[in-house]
């Protein structure tokens, strides 16, 4: 937030103590910081489950071309493997749709709810800048006519400037008094209003995981009859590739 900075009229008497003016925007950039972090978080907790979704939902998609593969009609065990894979990536997709649920309600929208609180700590920041701005503007005006030589006029316009001063000064040190107690407070309850929010998103991925390992396990056990490694397989499809680069089709001229 950039402060009003009135470079003409300053009152020759100090208004706010240095100490006093440090501690303010100590605490208030301590909660501009607190703002940037929370919105960040936000957006970023949203690009998350926007690629979770995506993510399981184009596994469905892969899983479901896999299935209307001609090579299903031809080859009973393929078309067993890929109903398999088809019916494990649904399961996996409802549950992913789950979690999102779940930390949407539980994470993003407190998130949201939080950062809505930020401009109306920026507006009292604000009037309390304007109020500051008003104290030094009258306190200027009084300085001056104290400055003046004591005659019936001035001492009518210094005692109505007086007059005018007081609410003023009283209700900058008002709103000063009340940022000042209550920002430091502010900043403290974020520990308590987001710890439920992120032990929320650590049981919700832990039920996750927890359900595509067992998703994952029996898929394993469905299709996985040969018992072969990783890497027998990959000898196994190497071999393949160099059967069809054999053939005179494919030959290189």
């Amino acid at each position: 937030m950039s402060w009003i900075h009135f470079k003409i009229g300053q009152p020759k008497k100090t208004i706010v103590s240095k100490t006093v003016e440090r501690d303010f925007e100590r605490e208030y950039e301590k909660l501009q910081k607190l703002e940037d972090q929370t919105k960040k978080l936000h957006k970023d907790m949203k690009k998350s489950t926007e690629a979770d979704l995506a993510m399981s939902k184009a596994a469905v998609k892969i899983s479901a071309d896999l299935l209307s593969n001609p090579l299903c009609e031809q080859d009973q065990a393929f078309l067993e493997s890929m109903t398999a894979l088809d019916t494990a990536m649904k399961r996996m997709d409802a549950f992913n749709q789950e979690k999102v649920n779940q930390i949407q309600k539980t994470v993003i929208d407190p998130l949201k709810k939080y950062s809505g609180v930020f401009p109306s700590l920026n507006m009292a920041v604000k009037r309390r800048e304007q109020a500051l701005q008003d104290y030094k503007r009258l306190q200027s005006k009084v300085e001056k006519y104290e400055e003046k030589e004591k005659t019936g006029p001035v001492m009518v316009k210094l005692c109505q400037a007086k007059d005018e001063l007081r609410p003023v000064k009283e209700d900058f040190e008002a709103k000063n008094k009340q940022l000042l107690d209550e920002m430091p407070k502010f900043y403290q309850s974020r520990i308590d209003y987001f710890q439920p929010s992120f032990e929320a998103l650590i049981r919700a991925q832990v039920v996750y995981f927890t359900e595509m390992y067992k998703i994952f396990s029996e898929l394993t056990d469905q299709i996985d009859q040969g018992g072969l490694t990783d890497e027998q397989r990959q000898r196994e499809t190497e071999a393949k590739l160099s059967e069809l680069r054999s053939l005179s089709i494919v030959a290189d001229d």
